[in-house]
């Protein structure tokens, strides 16, 4: 049976759907006023195997991923870039699409945009109102009375005692409580605005997604995921909006993926280490970062560093090396009793414990360059294919590889340090890997030549 971490429980838990057979999903997708970087990339490869395994177990999946198309932030840069909002959002939502679709990540079944949702905001606000759950307070906002919904804090862990002695919130002399949170904010000039039973303004940040949720999927749903930064406030927001409008609980398993770090240091642009997809996209293959990001287990840090990519464009170079070398048999279907087959299952059936799929790839991959098997090179890119991977012609993906795979960008400390690295491979035995590092490095204009005094290397 399949576990998921769920994060509300602090526990791996088996799935069980509240309909048999269908699974209702929603995550918190991007506020678009800039390129995608890759925290985003990892959200979004991450629900999009997710999805993908759901759907390899004859799911009927509902994914809805929305789309923040007014915010503070946008209205800061729209202003700054004297546009519209209209055309800022556009242009980075289609950015944002041609970047998934790079990354192999589908399209969700519904992309909402906040802006198609507002009327629902506005009545789900109106009855946090009515329920004494919200107030509206002398400067025209509306917030969410925290001290009224019980059980905040159940998602963090945090009571609400711990909270105002822990965070860092803003003191603001409209709020009753320092926690409380905004979910209507009055319109200051010149800002875009709608009407409301509280004036003109727009809804705040956290009642969009409870708005969205439940048009789309209900007051009560399966998933909710997000990135782990978004699981205190905004998670715990969404639980106290939607539970405090309807009296019934909202969702039964929370995901949340980890952080991405740049060489060990958290990813910020005020570090100098920030990275957008497309700047990452240029130095390598769209396949490679996706490979790189499920490598690591979801819940896990990620640490992006140009080595791990170069490792991981060698551990995926010889997965399709063995593709080209063995053409797989067309007519293999997966058997799910078969060992390989097995271990993949069980391994993606623990919380999407991608890493572990993966190694059942590389035993595949290991047994085709022994034996030569169409069969298991068959099963191997169909398992990859439950990943999002190895679905590309071999010879047209070993040969299409951007700028940081040229010979001329492999420095000699690069070569150097892919040599180390076939010599204990073949210490240690693993003569297959040793084989792959020499023909990537071949492949890459740079050849090995081993002699009485070990082994040396030129350019082509």
């Amino acid at each position: 049976m399949l576990k998921i971490y769920n994060s509300i429980a602090r526990e791996k838990q088996d799935f069980v759907p509240i309909t048999p057979g269908k699974v209702k999903i929603y995550v918190c997708g991007m506020t678009v006023y800039d390129y995608c970087h890759l925290g985003h990339a990892r959200v979004l490869v991450v629900f999009d195997t997710v999805v993908r395994w759901f759907k390899a177990n004859d799911f009927e999946v509902n994914y809805v991923r929305n789309v923040t198309d007014i915010d503070d932030k946008i209205i800061k840069r729209a202003q700054e870039n004297n546009e519209s909002i209209e055309a800022l959002t556009h242009r980075f939502i289609q950015a944002m699409n041609e970047d998934s679709a790079a990354l192999g990540v589908a399209m969700p079944g519904h992309e909402p945009r906040a802006t198609e949702y507002v009327e629902q905001m506005i009545a789900m606000i109106g009855v946090l109102v009515e329920k004494g759950l919200a107030y509206h307070a002398k400067n025209g906002d509306v917030y969410y009375s925290v001290h009224d919904f019980p059980s905040y804090g159940k998602l963090s862990g945090k009571s609400l005692s711990d909270l105002r002695a822990g965070e860092r919130v803003e003191i603001d002399s409209n709020k009753k409580d320092p926690l409380d949170f905004v979910l209507w904010k009055s319109a200051k000039p010149g800002e875009p605005f709608w009407e409301s039973p509280w004036g003109k303004g727009r809804p705040g940040w956290h009642i969009e997604c409870s708005a969205m949720s439940e048009q789309l999927l209900g007051i009560h749903f399966d998933i909710h995921g997000g990135g782990q930064d978004l699981q205190f406030p905004h998670h715990e927001n969404e639980i106290a909006q939607s539970e405090g409008a309807h009296d019934h609980p909202f969702v039964n398993y929370w995901m949340h993926n980890g952080f991405v770090r740049v060489d060990n240091e958290k990813m910020s642009k005020s570090l100098g280490n920030f990275f957008t997809v497309r700047e990452i996209l240029k130095l390598y293959q769209p396949e490679v970062v996706r490979f790189f990001i499920l490598r690591a287990h979801y819940r896990s840090p990620l640490n992006y560093s140009d080595q791990h990519l170069k490792d991981t464009k060698l551990a995926l170079d010889r997965l399709y090396i063995a593709l080209k070398e063995v053409e797989p048999d067309p007519a293999v279907t997966i058997d799910w009793q078969s060992p390989q087959a097995r271990k993949f299952k069980e391994a993606m059936d623990d919380d999407f414990n991608t890493p572990d799929a993966i190694a059942v790839l590389f035993e595949l991959a290991s047994d085709i360059n022994k034996t030569a098997s169409k069969e298991n090179a068959g099963l191997l890119k169909s398992l990859g294919g439950l990943l999002g991977l190895l679905q590309q012609n071999p010879q047209a993906y070993l040969q299409n590889t951007p700028a940081a795979g040229a010979s001329d960008m492999l420095t000699p400390d690069d070569i150097e340090g892919l040599i180390q690295q076939r010599i204990s491979a073949r210490k240690e035995g693993r003569y297959s890997d040793a084989d792959a590092i020499r023909k990537n490095l071949q492949q890459q204009g740079v050849i090995l030549e081993d002699g009485p005094q070990g082994t040396t290397w030129r350019r082509a």
